[in-house]
């Protein structure tokens, strides 16, 4: 019994000790309440003008509708319960096309564009979604249809975000492309305008385009414009690619990342693609140099904890302040990402970082622990070490490069100065988004 539920897995792992890859075997999971994350719900939103319907089971809804809830959008959703009999009646496709329907029929304004989720009962059941599309646009030719997913069991795949992510430009059609203009692909917050990306873009007289700017569905439709798309998360990565494969437009994939040396090569492909001259980031990274050195001086020794929640590269981070002179001496993490030779440098020297399952069951208890001062960078950090010296972002916060560095390093000195409310925090439901609670 205790193998089938999983108790006994270990839920930490010394650095020096760990596979590349999973770094846990799964089973049992836990879902700690750090939940600034972003979810479908939150990203689909990010469309004016929209409306998203949900066609799954009731326990499945709950979460959803509860999301829509909290940050006020329940004026832009609508749901479809689906019931076992649903399943063997041969109504499957008809009652979603008549559910979504009846809600269009009912709603008291017109959306431009609807987000149609199925769910993994409907996968499983063979459901045709292409003909559910194709029937629901040619009844309501003047709103576009796009179909969604919440499809949490088939993440070993591709991630339910990431699908979101990519679905998010499906009513993106070809137009003639302005040469002079350019997108930034799958965030769920700005880039910051500070950042060397954004500057490089503007300062060379590039539109830049982004869907987290758009304030009209026209203006979201104009994104289809843009010679160029870029994108620096990984779940946004696959949406790019779709995305300019359909437009006949150029992708441009440039993941975060910590290091100097790629924060150069991303900058230099950047201004390659663009056609500009690559701007010298001496002083660049002079600054980021110097708030890292004044962060550490804020810090000193107290212990840091990263989790991949908050920089999609955690092992670059942890690399680079470790460098710096920082203790870092926790990262959670349960699967290795891009930065796989960051991990490996940072194995030979600092072997004895430990390593905590975000997910593990084992990790349900962490929290009521004991704990040294921990300084945390992000929110399962924050959460499992029981700090309130914590930096509270996600996704990277909207940094970039040398400027995102010299950001971080700032956020990190003023957690080390100041706690947070961490219960009020984390529980907010997507960072960035209102919050009714």
């Amino acid at each position: 019994m205790l193998k089938k539920t999983g108790f006994d897995r270990p839920p930490v792992v010394r650095l020096g000790d760990a596979p590349r890859g999973d770094f846990f075997t799964s089973g049992l999971e836990y879902n700690p309440p750090a939940r600034g994350v972003w979810n479908i719900v939150h990203t689909g939103m990010l469309i004016p003008e929209v409306h998203e319907i949900f066609a799954c089971a009731q326990g499945c809804l709950r979460g959803v509708i509860l999301t829509a809830a909290e940050m006020n959008a329940l004026d832009r959703m609508s749901w479809i319960s689906v019931s076992e009999q649903d399943m063997f009646d041969g109504t499957l496709e008809s009652d979603v096309v008549d559910g979504v329907s009846e809600i269009i029929e009912g709603l008291p304004y017109r959306p431009r564009a609807v987000l149609l989720y199925l769910s993994c009962i409907h996968l499983f059941a063979g459901c045709d979604f292409d003909i559910i599309i194709q029937e629901l646009s040619d009844k309501f030719p003047d709103i576009d249809f796009s179909d969604c997913y919440m499809t949490p069991t088939m993440r070993k795949n591709v991630s339910p975000d990431a699908k979101m992510r990519a679905q998010l430009y499906n009513a993106l059609k070809p137009l003639p492309v302005d040469e002079r203009s350019v997108n930034i692909i799958g965030n769920d917050r700005a880039t910051d305008e500070n950042s060397e990306l954004v500057r490089i873009i503007k300062d060379n007289g590039f539109t830049l385009r982004d869907i987290t700017s758009c304030k009209t569905y026209d203006e979201y439709l104009e994104m289809a414009k843009s010679a160029v798309n870029i994108a620096y998360l990984p779940t946004a990565a696959m949406g790019c690619n779709e995305l300019s494969e359909r437009l006949g437009t150029k992708a441009l994939y440039l993941p975060y990342s910590f290091d100097s040396v790629r924060i150069r090569e991303n900058i230099a492909k950047l201004c390659d693609t663009l056609g500009v001259e690559c701007p010298d980031l001496a002083g660049e990274e002079e600054k980021a140099k110097a708030a890292l050195a004044s962060a550490k001086t804020a810090v000193g020794d107290t212990p840091i904890a990263i989790d991949f929640t908050a920089v999609t590269q955690p092992f670059s981070l942890a690399k680079l302040l470790v460098e710096n002179g920082f203790n870092v001496k926790y990262i959670i993490n349960d699967v290795l990402g891009e930065d796989g030779e960051d991990f490996d440098a940072l194995k030979e020297i600092s072997p004895d970082i430990e390593i905590y399952s975000a997910v593990n069951v084992n990790m349900l208890h962490f929290p009521e622990e004991e704990h040294e001062r921990v300084i945390a960078v992000g929110q399962k950090a924050a959460h499992y070490f029981s700090t309130d010296y914590f930096v509270n972002i996600v996704q990277n916060g909207g940094y970039y490069g040398f400027t995102g560095i010299a950001e971080i390093a700032r956020l990190m000195e003023e957690a080390a100065a100041e706690p947070k409310d961490r219960r009020t925090l984390i529980s907010h439901k997507g960072i960035g988004c209102e919050s009714c609670i």
